[in-house]
């Protein structure tokens, strides 16, 4: 068994000779890890914990906590995780509460990225993506094959279906729909130039009257991105600034917001 001589296991764990645990990680004494978890460093398992095999918790991941809520009273509730998953920095994962079954379960073969929030007696199937900062209150359900994008926030006893993603910044107060593309409105948009940032990093006049000509036709005009850009190259006096422009909205891939 590789156990760093800094990491913290209780002697009740249970800790195949598989298994690593980094530096500075704490094991409780109701853990039961399966065969070759890593802790990389810095990681607390607390609680009622059960976890598969090959499970990878990155440093400061903290699984199996006590839940967030005023109810708690310090009841024996746990955590259940399947195999193959991966517990990206900082992630959170809350113990049940004994009015929600007492057990917050993960399925196998989920990625759990950075900053996530798995609140307690929530469910999260097989196969999922919780993308970076994806906060589920407590008693929510996420079905296999699922996507949650980053900075989604899903209210409590919420359900999100089978094979659903969930776009990045998405609020989820109701269930989402199996198979759905969801997503919370875009209107992100270009409000005109930069100008204060602008002079700051030493543009003349002579730059910003250019780059100013050019966003009127990109912004201020009737005109669509293409007669746009065929208007500011037919004119023939494109400075360097507005080249970059020109060439940067061409070699756009996905669109440029306007």
């Amino acid at each position: 068994m590789s156990i760093h001589p800094t990491a913290i296991v209780a002697a009740t764990a249970v800790v195949p000779e598989s298994c690593m645990v980094g530096p500075y990680c704490t094991v409780g004494p109701d853990v039961v890890l399966g065969e070759a978890c890593e802790l990389i460093s810095h990681v607390v398992l607390d609680g009622h914990l059960k976890a598969g095999a090959r499970n990878k918790f990155y440093s400061f991941a903290c699984v199996g906590v006590a839940p967030q809520d005023l109810k708690y009273k310090g009841e024996p509730t746990g955590v259940a995780m399947g195999d193959d998953n991966v517990v990206r920095e900082c992630v959170t994962i809350s113990r049940g509460t004994t009015g929600g079954g007492g057990t917050t379960r993960v399925g196998n073969g989920c990625l759990i990225m950075a900053y996530t929030h798995i609140g307690h007696d929530s469910v999260v199937g097989d196969s999922c993506i919780l993308a970076n900062g994806a906060t589920l209150a407590g008693h929510v359900i996420v079905e296999d094959f699922v996507t949650v994008g980053a900075l989604n926030q899903v209210h409590q006893y919420c359900r999100i279906g089978k094979y659903a993603y969930t776009g990045g910044g998405t609020t989820v107060t109701q269930d989402v729909l199996p198979y759905s593309l969801t997503s919370a409105r875009r209107e992100t948009r270009a409000y005109g130039l930069n100008k204060v940032g602008l002079e700051r990093r030493g543009f003349d006049r002579t730059r910003l009257r250019a780059i100013q000509h050019a966003y009127r036709y990109l912004l201020a005009g009737k005109l669509n991105t293409s007669q746009a850009l065929e208007k500011l190259k037919s004119e023939g006096i494109a400075t360097e600034d507005v080249t970059y422009l020109v060439e940067f909205i061409e070699k756009s891939e996905r669109g440029v917001l306007k």
